[in-house]
């Protein structure tokens, strides 16, 4: 399963229940993944890394 090198996010089953005249209809459910790309770290090494981590490394760079 790919996930996050830095925070350890992965994927994750969701779904929803949809009700039609007073039942609810069983629904299948959906893989959700995260927005997994690949980045290098200011060491130089290149890991898989989510979209948020990305940011929040970004953030502590530049200040």
């Amino acid at each position: 399963m790919k996930q996050c090198q830095i925070c350890g996010k992965g994927s994750s089953l969701g779904g929803k229940r949809i009700k039609l005249r007073g039942h609810y209809n069983p629904q299948p459910l959906t893989r959700k993944h995260p927005n997994l790309q690949k980045t290098a770290l200011p060491t130089g090494e290149r890991i898989l890394a989510c979209a948020q981590c990305i940011k929040t490394l970004a953030k502590k760079k530049r200040s």
